[in-house]
């Protein structure tokens, strides 16, 4: 590629805003050119609308402190600017479906952190790896919103990112009923330690939404697109208790699975470790190499050593063991701000852009 394609971040002040600009920093496709958010930091440069709040453990990058920060709400003005855009704004549910579709509709294609539009018939939810055809319902979406170029697409929630793709490798052994309990950084609440002084040696048994998303949003996954828009499976059925630990970024999932057949360990792990998917396929920038490893320690995966596992693209699992009440359980880890969130919403773009969804205006 020549030249790079212009990308816009909206909310780009916040905790996963920041993540898209230190994601983005010398990325081989993109190049952040224009950065939007509410008015209250609109006209500054980004280094001051920022201030002290930067949250990443990595400096700002440079290419980004003396962009002057848009009012996101001034659509037309923030399209004009760039190609596509990454949405990570901090409003109500309702808000940011009608902003993301106003982008949508001046051809400009809009990949979302956001939960907003998870559930609309025909805004594709995606991660790369597990539900890439999912994208070809964006014809049907184009046609609803009256585009050429313009569209929606989302990614799932970081909840569900340690044991969906695990799921995902075990399908052909039919596994019909899960119990996941998830240990949740509190980053995914936007938050550091600085922040939120409570949850320091604090555990809260509640986050509000996340149970429901975590049952839910991995049958839409595992969908198909029937009439235009995509019909969510039935099996199999899920309940998941979220808690929030005093972690700053790494979601770890606990999980016990029942399975119609009856697969031995030996062919559990031998479809964990050779499972990939289009991203892999494709030699994706942004693509984990492998996808999900397998570590053999009793005491892994851990949040200290293993959550930047492929610079947080992977997932880590361990501790498969049969079960007494259930066929096998097993522990996943993944990266919450990184795979979960915004990493996972640039993969979605260079997945969009090399299946030539995402093109220069």
């Amino acid at each position: 590629m020549n030249e790079k394609l212009r990308v816009g971040i909206l909310g780009a002040t916040g905790m996963v805003g920041q993540r898209f600009i230190s994601l983005l920093e010398n990325h081989p496709w993109f190049e952040v050119t224009t950065v939007a958010a509410s008015s209250r930091s609109a006209g500054r440069t980004y280094e001051e609308a920022v201030g002290d709040r930067w949250k990443m453990d990595t400096p700002m990058p440079e290419a980004v402190k003396n962009l002057v920060v848009m009012n996101v709400n001034e659509v037309e003005r923030v399209a004009a600017g760039v190609d596509f855009v990454f949405s990570a704004v901090d409003m109500s549910k309702d808000e940011i479906k009608a902003i993301e579709e106003e982008y949508a509709k001046t051809e400009t294609p809009v990949v979302s952190n956001n939960s907003a539009h998870r559930w609309t018939p025909d805004v594709p939810m995606v991660v790369p790896e597990i539900n890439p055809q999912h994208f070809d319902v964006i014809e049907f979406q184009k046609k609803r919103l009256g585009t050429t170029r313009g569209f929606i697409a989302v990614k799932p929630n970081c909840s569900i990112q340690s044991y969906a793709p695990v799921l995902t490798a075990w399908k052909e052994f039919e596994p019909y009923e899960v119990v996941a309990t998830t240990y949740q950084a509190i980053s995914g609440a936007g938050k550091t330690f600085k922040d939120w002084p409570e949850m320091v040696e604090n555990v809260i048994p509640y986050i509000g939404g996340e149970e429901e998303k975590s049952e839910m949003e991995p049958l839409r996954l595992w969908g198909e697109i029937k009439d235009g828009v995509i019909v969510p499976a039935e099996r199999p059925v899920i309940t998941c208790q979220c808690v929030r630990v005093p972690v700053l970024n790494g979601h770890t999932a606990a999980v016990f699975v029942k399975f119609r057949k009856k697969p031995t360990k030996e062919q559990l792990l031998k479809k964990l470790e050779s499972f990939s998917g289009l991203p892999q396929e494709l030699g994706l920038p942004s693509a984990p190499k492998q996808f999900i490893r397998y570590m053999e320690e009793d005491n892994r995966p851990q949040v200290q050593a293993d959550v930047d596992y492929e610079n947080g693209m992977g997932i880590s699992v361990g501790r498969l063991r049969e079960d007494k009440v259930y066929d096998w359980k097993f522990i996943g880890l993944s990266h919450n701000t990184v795979r979960g969130a915004a990493g996972g919403a640039v993969l979605c773009a260079e997945t969009l852009k090399a299946k030539g969804y995402i093109q220069a205006k």
